[in-house]
C-alpha cells in the first residue's frame, strides 16, 4: 500500500489548482498526494512527509509524525518563522530552471535599465522624438547583492552579455570572472561602484531591512536598482526618497513587504518606479515536479532527508 503525503497550500486558487493536478500524476508510482482537507485522521497521525506551498502552520502541526516538509518555493523564510525549531525539517525547493529562470529575468530587466527604456516610456507619454548615447555593457557595472545559487548563475550570465559585474555576499564567495567582495565594507564597496544594483539575497533576520538610508545613499549618482530577492530586505521609505532626492534613478521591484501591493502604495504611480507582479522566477511545475517526485521516492526508498534548510541562518 503506498503511503500518503499531504499536501498543505494556502496559495492562489488557480495555484493549488495546478500542483493538485500536476503532483499525483509525477508521485503516482510513489505515493497517494491528498490535499490536507481530504486527509482521514488515520493518514494525519501517520504522515511522515508533506508537500506545501504557503502553508497554515496550524494544518503543518496537526501532522504530529511529520519528519520532514517539501516546500514548492525556493523561499523558505515564513516556514522558517512560522515553524518551531523542533519542527520538521524544511527542504527547500533547489531547480536548476529556477536558476535559469532568474538570471534571464536579471537579464532582461537590466537591459531594460542599461538601454534606457524607462526614459523612452516617458518620453513616448509626452511625445517626445528624442535618441540618447548609449553605453557600451562594458561601461556599465552592474553589482549583485547576494550570490548563491540564484545570485550566481545571474551574475554569470551578465558577465556573459558584456557586463562588469561585481558579487557580494555575507561570507567571502569566489567567482570565476567576478569580483566579489563581503561583509559591511564589501557592502558599501559594491554599492559605491555600480550603476544597477541587483538584490538576490535571502531574507533572514539578518538581512529584514538591510537596505535602508544609509546603503541606498552610498549607491552612485543616477544608479538604478532592481529587487528580485524579498520586499523586506528594502526599506520602501528610504527608497522613495532615493529616488525623489537622489541618488536613485529608477527601481524595478518585483517584491514587497506585502502582496499583491495594496492599490494605494505610492509605487504604483511614481513615475520612477516599474512594478511587477512577482514574475521574475516562477516556479516552473513541469520541472519542480520530478525534483519533488525524486526527493520523495528517495527517501521512501532510503529515509534518507534531502538537505534540509539551516534554521539559524534561515536559508
Amino acid at each position: 500500500m503506498k503511503p500518503v503525503v499531504p499536501f498543505i497550500s494556502a496559495a492562489s486558487p488557480d495555484e493549488r489548482q495546478l500542483w493538485r493536478s500536476a503532483l499525483p500524476e509525477a508521485l503516482a508510482d510513489i505515493a497517494v498526494v491528498k490535499p490536507f482537507d481530504e486527509l482521514s485522521q488515520a493518514e494525519r497521525q501517520q504522515a511522515t512527509v508533506a508537500i506545501v506551498a504557503n502553508p497554515d502552520p496550524s494544518e503543518v502541526a496537526a501532522l504530529p509524525g511529520l519528519v520532514w516538509v517539501q516546500s514548492l518555493w525556493a523561499g523558505v523564510e515564513r516556514l522558517t518563522a512560522e515553524l518551531p525549531d523542533d519542527g520538521p525539517a524544511i527542504v527547500r525547493l533547489t531547480d536548476p530552471q529556477m536558476a535559469d529562470t532568474m538570471s534571464e529575468a536579471v537579464l532582461a530587466w537590466t537591459l531594460y535599465l542599461h538601454r534606457d527604456m524607462p526614459r523612452y516610456i516617458q518620453q513616448q507619454r509626452e511625445k517626445v522624438w528624442l535618441g540618447h548615447e548609449l553605453r557600451t555593457p562594458e561601461e556599465r557595472t552592474i553589482g549583485v547583492l547576494g550570490i548563491g545559487k540564484l545570485g550566481a548563475a545571474s551574475a554569470a550570465r551578465l558577465k556573459d552579455n558584456g557586463f562588469n559585474v561585481l558579487g557580494w555576499s555575507r561570507n567571502p564567495k569566489e567567482l570565476q570572472g567576478i569580483s566579489c567582495f563581503h561583509g559591511e565594507d564589501g557592502l558599501f564597496a559594491v554599492l559605491n561602484r555600480s550603476d544597477i544594483v541587483v538584490v538576490l539575497m535571502p531574507l533572514t533576520q539578518e538581512t529584514t531591512g538591510r537596505l535602508g538610508p544609509a546603503e541606498l545613499r552610498a549607491c552612485k549618482k543616477d544608479a538604478a536598482l532592481i529587487n528580485f530577492a524579498r520586499g523586506p530586505i528594502l526599506q520602501s521609505e528610504a527608497l522613495l526618497d532615493a529616488l525623489d532626492h537622489g541618488p536613485l534613478s529608477h527601481a524595478v521591484l518585483d517584491v514587497f513587504d506585502e502582496e499583491p501591493l495594496p492599490e494605494d502604495h505610492p509605487f504604483w504611480t511614481h513615475d520612477k518606479v516599474t512594478v511587477l507582479p512577482h514574475i521574475s522566477a516562477p516556479t516552473i511545475t513541469s520541472t519542480a515536479v520530478r525534483i519533488v517526485a525524486d526527493n520523495i521516492g528517495g527517501y521512501f526508498e532510503t529515509g534518507t532527508v534531502p538537505q534540509s534548510v539551516d534554521r539559524q541562518r534561515g536559508y
